[in-house]
């Protein structure tokens, strides 16, 4: 790792993807993501010798489809947004994942629906982990929580991203994207270049032509090039799942909860273990390949999902336990966050 420094999230990540060799951002700003921009366009006048390249693209539209041409031609790009710019993205992530092309997507969310508030929210859940595009398939999506997390798993995309040639979310949220935090920069040489560039256009010089090509030619072809997708998905969903656990093994009530709204969770598993309720905590740091394997196992005991939405990551916990009876479920709408004290009421009303 590099130096330590207290940095917001949104610019230490930014600096942590130059360092990881992605010097081409294509973005257009928009609240709370807009650090993530402003940063690659200050590195890119005061740093040439890094060959940093900033475009602020007309729409939101256009800088995804800038990103889907950089990575074709195989350089390591990636944009940044926030839920309305998301939506709008939406069809050029389901081109890259029928592509192959190893995109790396921010997204910082914010409260919705419709333009909606500029504070920490997690309703584009559902937009994340279940495809927001048209067609079968799967985008990968980290969730982290810390400055520290956003600056380490925006290296990690990148190595995910080109190791299953399918593009990466990191989903952020405002609390965490605008907060300032000690952290410890990676270096510069600790994401791996792959040999060769997998699915990258090419027919140049003397190198054999090669096309990425995303249209079918009939029923039987497009469903062979679909299996072929699938089977990519299984393996991601067999290697890739992650989840962090604290307390599990006398816990009576495990708080489920990820992002910013985990960090509220862990100072009330705190409060009740302090007032002697049994409280655990499992934290999904994927939220796709969602972490099944954190629930295996466990019965005779509550869960109680905490999200800064109306309820969405809940039924993937309730497709995960046992028994849904034994899952509920605590939201905040708005752009608001619950404090832990907000948090151990819930917990009380369990025991």
């Amino acid at each position: 790792m590099g130096e330590k420094v207290f940095m917001q999230g949104n610019q230490a990540m930014a600096e942590s993807a130059i360092r990881a060799g992605c010097k081409l951002f294509f973005g257009y700003p928009i609240t709370p993501s807009s650090e993530i921009p402003e940063y690659y366009a200050k590195a890119m006048r005061e740093r040439p010798e890094e060959n940093i390249v900033f475009i602020q693209a007309e729409t939101e539209i256009a800088a995804f489809n800038m990103v889907a041409g950089a990575v074709a031609a195989g350089h390591r790009a990636m944009t940044a947004t926030s839920g309305p710019g998301f939506s709008l993205g939406q069809e050029t992530l389901s081109y890259m994942a029928a592509a192959d092309l190893p995109a790396v997507v921010v997204e910082v969310m914010r409260a919705g629906p419709a333009d909606g508030e500029i504070l920490a929210a997690q309703g584009d859940y559902f937009q994340a982990v279940k495809g927001g595009g048209h067609g079968d398939y799967n985008n990968l999506v980290l969730a982290p929580y810390s400055v520290q997390e956003l600056c380490e798993m925006i290296q990690e995309s990148f190595v995910l991203a080109e190791k299953y040639h399918n593009p990466v979310i990191v989903l952020s949220d405002a609390t965490i994207a605008k907060m300032r935090e000690s952290v410890e920069l990676p270096g510069y040489t600790q994401v791996p270049v792959p040999a060769e560039q997998y699915n990258a256009l090419r027919g140049c010089g003397d190198s054999e032509p090669h096309k990425i090509i995303t249209c079918g030619n009939g029923p039987v072809q497009w469903g062979r090039f679909n299996e072929r997708l699938q089977e990519k998905f299984r393996r991601i969903r067999e290697n890739e799942a992650r989840y962090a656990a604290q307390n599990l093994e006398d816990a009576d009530i495990i708080l489920v909860a990820y992002g910013s709204m985990a960090r509220v969770c862990e100072s009330a598993m705190r409060m009740a273990r302090e007032e002697g309720i049994r409280v655990g905590m499992i934290r999904p740091i994927t939220l796709w390949p969602f972490p099944e394997k954190a629930f295996a196992g466990i019965t005779g005991k509550k869960f109680l999902v905490c999200e800064l939405s109306a309820g969405q990551m809940v039924e993937d916990v309730k497709l995960s336990v046992e028994d849904k009876r034994d899952v509920t479920f605590f939201g905040r709408l708005g752009g608001s966050t619950p404090s832990p004290k907000e948090i151990m009421e819930q917990i009380r009303k369990l025991r």
